[in-house]
C-alpha cells in the first residue's frame, strides 16, 4: 500500500464529513517566540478532535457484510467519539470499550454522537485494559476491530491534516509540532510532509509520563512501557502501534517530552489568553515550544491543537499540577507545638504577605507536645520558598518538604 496515495484518497472521501479546520496565527505566541506560530485547530472538529478523520476513513472502507456484522473499538475518548459519529452517519452498530478512568464529559459525548448506534462498555483502568477486552469481543463475535492508530486506513485519514496544512499555508513551513499518542496522526502527517515538503522538520511531542514512541525509537524496537502517567489521557499509551513505529522512526526529526505540569500551565494560558478550551493532549504541541525556543526564532511553525474534550471537573487538578510545576505550590509536613497560638506564630513569623495557606490538615492529640501538620502554601513568587524554609528553621519548626518526597506526597496529598 502506498500510504501517501491512501491519504490523498481519504481527503476526497472525507470532504463534507469533516471540517477543514482553520490554520490560524496566534499573535500572543508569535510575539513571545519571535516566530510565526500557526495553530491547526483540530479542536474545532464536530467531535472536537482529529480522530473523526481516521475513524470514518476506516469504517467506510469496510465491506457491506462487515458493516452488517458491526464494529468494535477501544478508546480513551477521542477515537471513541470519532467512531461513534461515523457509526451514526453510516448507520452501523458499534460497541465502544473505554477505560473506567475516562472523563465523564467524553463518555457523554460518545453517546451523543453515536446515539442508538453505539453501546459503551466501561472497563479497566487504562486504554490497554479496554483494548484487550475489545479485541476479545471482536474475535469471538467476528466483528471488525477499529484500531485507534495502528491501521493504514486510520493513519491515512489522520494524514489529511497534513494536506490541509499545506493547502492553507501561504509560506513554507519550517517546523510542525505534532502530539504523539499511539502515533497515527504523527505517522500520517509526517508521510505527507516527506512527500510534499521534505525540508519541514516534524517534531513529535509526548507527555513526559508516557514516552512510548521516544523509548521505542531509542531502543530500536516497539516494546511497551511498564508504567505510565495517565493524566494526558489522549496521548498516554504504554505502546505505540507497530505500523506507526515503523513510519515515525524514519519520518520524525525529533521527539520532545513535555512535563505534565507544563501541559497544565499551557491549558490555563490558552484559556486565559486565547479563549481556547483544550484537553491535555491538545496542549502538548504548544507546551513544547519553550523547549525549541532558540531553534524556531524567525521560523514558520505549525502546532497541531489535536482536541478540546476537556472535563471541567479536572480544572482543580490542572491548576494544582500547573502551580507545582511553576514552583508556586509547596507542601510540608510540619511538627507543630500543640499549644494555643502556635498557628498564629507560624502565620506571623513564617509567611509573607502574599503567601496563602491552601491546605491544612491537623488532628490534635493532647498526650503529645507536638503534632504533625500537613500544610499547603501557594506563593506569588517561586523564589520566596527559600526564605520560608529558612524562617521555619530559625523559628524551630521541624519539617519535611513533601514536594521532594514523591512517594510520601502521593500518599498524603494524592
Amino acid at each position: 500500500m502506498n500510504l501517501f496515495d491512501e491519504i490523498v484518497k481519504a481527503k476526497t472521501l472525507l470532504d463534507g464529513i469533516v471540517q477543514t479546520t482553520p490554520l490560524a496565527e496566534s499573535m500572543n505566541l508569535s510575539d513571545e517566540f519571535d516566530a510565526s506560530i500557526l495553530l491547526k485547530r483540530e479542536d474545532l472538529q464536530v467531535v472536537r478532535s482529529y480522530k473523526i478523520r481516521g475513524a470514518y476513513n476506516k469504517i467506510s472502507s469496510l465491506s457491506d457484510a462487515e458493516k452488517m456484522q458491526g464494529i468494535v473499538c477501544a478508546s480513551a475518548g477521542n477515537h471513541a467519539q470519532g467512531v461513534a459519529y461515523s457509526c451514526n452517519i453510516l448507520q452501523i452498530h458499534g460497541v465502544i470499550y473505554m477505560p473506567k478512568t475516562t472523563p465523564k464529559q467524553k463518555i457523554k459525548q460518545v453517546q451523543l454522537f453515536g446515539k442508538s448506534f453505539v453501546e459503551i462498555v466501561l472497563i479497566g483502568d487504562t486504554f490497554d485494559d479496554a483494548y484487550a477486552f475489545a479485541i476479545e469481543n471482536a474475535t469471538e463475535n467476528f466483528k471488525q476491530f477499529i484500531h485507534p492508530f495502528d491501521d493504514y486506513k486510520v493513519i491515512a485519514g489522520q494524514g489529511t491534516v497534513g494536506l490541509e496544512i499545506l493547502s492553507a499555508s501561504q509560506k513554507p513551513i519550517d517546523y510542525v509540532f505534532v502530539p504523539v499518542g499511539g502515533g497515527g496522526l504523527a505517522a500520517g502527517l509526517s508521510t505527507v510532509f516527506r512527500e510534499l515538503s521534505p525540508k519541514t522538520k516534524i517534531i513529535g511531542i509526548e507527555p513526559e509520563g508516557a514516552p512510548a514512541m521516544k523509548k521505542a525509537i531509542e531502543n530500536g524496537e516497539n516494546s511497551p512501557l511498564e508504567t505510565i502517567d495517565k493524566f494526558v489521557d489522549g496521548a498516554a499509551v504504554k505502546q505505540v502501534g507497530d505500523l506507526t513505529f515503523e513510519i515515525c522512526k524514519d519520518t520524525l526529526d525529533d521527539i520532545l517530552l513535555v512535563p505534565e505540569g507544563k501541559v497544565c500551565t499551557t491549558i490555563l494560558r490558552l484559556y486565559n489568553e486565547e479563549a481556547m478550551v483544550v484537553e491535555p493532549a491538545g496542549a502538548l504541541a504548544i507546551a513544547a515550544l519553550d523547549f525549541y525556543r532558540d531553534k524556531i526564532k524567525g521560523k514558520n511553525v505549525v502546532c497541531i491543537v489535536s482536541g478540546s474534550n476537556n472535563d471541567i471537573e479536572r480544572t482543580a487538578e490542572i491548576k494544582e499540577r500547573s502551580l507545582l510545576y511553576e514552583g508556586l505550590m509547596h507542601y510540608f509536613m510540619i511538627q507543630f507545638p500543640q499549644r494555643p497560638g502556635a498557628l498564629k506564630e507560624f502565620v506571623n513569623n513564617i509567611l509573607g504577605v502574599d503567601d496563602d495557606i491552601t491546605y491544612f490538615q491537623f488532628a490534635k492529640k493532647n498526650s503529645r507536645e507536638v503534632g504533625s501538620v500537613v500544610v499547603g502554601l501557594e506563593l506569588k513568587n517561586k523564589n520566596d520558598i527559600v526564605a520560608i524554609k529558612e524562617k521555619m528553621n530559625i523559628n524551630g519548626f521541624q519539617f519535611q518538604y513533601l514536594n521532594e518526597k514523591e512517594d510520601l506526597f502521593a500518599q498524603i496529598i494524592g
